[in-house]
């Protein structure tokens, strides 16, 4: 086993069967955040009428929530390490049910808009920190790997069942279930956490409290993230989206000074100087900026152009769930134990971007099996083998005491990226739609030829990732050498922590 601060629970305190089972509580936490990031959207038309939203003001049912969730994911993840990764996932996760309950009983605008603002924030607290409870609980490579495919299929695969749930839940009883059906998974997710989930100290906070470092930072994302997503009400060169752009890179940008300086700081910033780390986590931000505009845009054109339902969408999607549960599950780990991550993922972009290069062939008349599906199968194949290969990149060679953070800093990427990929895909297929429209296309043809543009430039994001995979990752070192590596670098590491 490499070495571990004594701060961070040792995996061989935990038998084999509790790990797992912690596992499974860990990722059915993760589902229930991710499902709620997308199972609202296919209910905001009765959502709009029952509490009477404008269409703008509606946004906000969404926007409230992944300002929140986007803006506090790094620093929840960093809070996991310094106070306990248990303790913050439960805490997220009582938040999480009462902003649900808040939800789902909301009878009025503002309700709801702050109810799901506060349902961000348990979400962060609660998603930022799996990820590093489960590399911290199996450090085997064999079993990491297999770990982390079971949470990269629940982690990527879960906005896709969020379209079927909400459709079917809101056809058959009413919206306001979308967010009850929270209460019951989240009470058996917490009695099974408490039991399973083994209790780590955390480093303490001495060993990080960076109060300012931390405003600036929750500062920077949560503005941003406001940029990204009203972009498409102001426009990409409106002084609103501007002004708040450059408030939140100045912000970024005194985040970065500050960490630099302080002595116990929230983000030691050689984090960063892992090639695998930061180059994967470009790589995650490209490559779902562009698969969000499939799952968005996707979902768009079989509603608007072909005439599908909502329960309909929802089982459309079922096809590229399955494939990306199919390949996470075992086929990808077991390729990245054979061949490495590196060469694994490498691939599976190029199999993601070539999905959604074939999506940009849609028409105005075409068939979801012809046209669509095809489509889904290259991108399911894609993420499948992708999302597990670049988790693992991401996490490698972290320091068991930072992994909290690490895991915040992959959610962070993934969410943000999600947001600032689909804002843009949406903004320009939204401007090519108008001017066909304006210029005498039918509604049809004009919506088709937008969503065509969207998915040509998600294919060009893709390729971009392939090129950062090629130039910038290192694949790890093989288990025996890491550990080699791990035991030669901890002794003054862990010594003068002590001194």
């Amino acid at each position: 086993m490499s070495p571990t601060n004594d701060n961070i629970a040792h995996p061989s305190s935990i038998s084999d069967r509790s790990r797992w089972i912690a596992l499974v509580v860990l990722c059915v936490g993760m589902l229930m955040i991710v499902l709620d990031a997308t199972i609202v959207n296919v209910a905001l038309p009765k959502i709009q009428t029952d509490l009477g939203f404008s269409q703008s003001s509606l946004a906000w049912v969404v926007n409230a929530y992944l300002i929140s969730f986007g803006g506090l994911l790094l620093f929840a993840g960093r809070l996991g390490d310094l106070l306990g990764r248990r303790d913050i996932f439960m805490s997220g996760l009582v938040l999480f049910t009462g902003a649900s309950l808040a939800c789902g009983l909301a009878d009025s605008q503002t309700v709801l808009v702050v109810a799901r603002f506060i349902q961000g924030i348990g979400g962060a607290l609660t998603s930022a920190v799996i990820l590093g409870m489960i590399v911290t609980m199996f450090p085997e490579p064999g079993e990491q790997a297999k770990a982390i495919g079971v949470y990269s299929f629940v982690a990527s695969a879960g906005g896709s069942i969020g379209l079927l749930a909400g459709g079917a839940i809101t056809q058959a009883i009413n919206w306001h279930w979308i967010f009850i059906v929270n209460l019951p998974i989240a009470v058996v997710t917490g009695t099974l956490a408490l039991r399973y989930l083994g209790r780590d100290r955390g480093l303490g906070f001495g060993k990080g409290a960076d109060l300012p470092g931390a405003g600036l930072i929750v500062g920077a994302l949560m503005i941003g993230v406001y940029a990204i997503v009203e972009a498409s009400n102001y426009g990409w060169g409106s002084a609103h989206t501007l002004g708040f752009g450059a408030g939140a890179v100045a912000l970024l940008a005194g985040f970065v000074l500050r960490e630099a300086r302080a002595a116990n700081p929230l983000v030691p910033l050689r984090i960063f100087r892992s090639r695998n780390l930061s180059g994967a986590n470009a790589i995650q931000a490209l490559m779902v900026a562009g698969m969000y505009g499939m799952f968005f845009l996707g979902a768009l054109y079989l509603q608007r152009v072909l005439g599908f339902d909502s329960l309909e969408v929802g089982l459309g999607f079922i096809p590229v769930t399955a494939i990306i549960g199919t390949l996470s599950l075992g086929f990808s780990a077991k390729l990245n134990l054979r061949f490495g991550a590196r060469a694994t993922l490498i691939p599976g972009l190029v199999a993601v971007a070539a999905g959604l290069a074939l999506f940009s062939q849609i028409s105005v008349d075409g068939s979801y099996w012809s046209e669509v599906l095809p489509a889904m199968v290259l991108v399911g194949i894609g993420a499948g083998l992708s999302f597990p290969s670049v988790m693992t990149l991401a996490m490698s060679g972290v320091r068991p005491e930072e992994a909290g953070l690490a895991s915040g800093l992959v959610n962070t990427t993934l969410q943000v990226g999600g947001a600032l990929g689909l804002a843009v895909l949406a903004t320009l297929s939204t401007s090519r739609t108008s001017n066909l429209v304006s210029s005498g296309d039918s509604a049809a043809s004009a919506l088709t030829s937008g969503y065509q543009l969207a998915f040509v430039v998600g294919a060009a994001l893709v390729l971009g990732a392939v090129a950062i995979a090629v130039t910038v990752l290192r694949s790890p070192p093989a288990a025996g050498e890491a550990a080699a590596v791990e035991a030669a670098e901890a002794e003054p590491v862990f010594s003068s922590e002590a001194a």
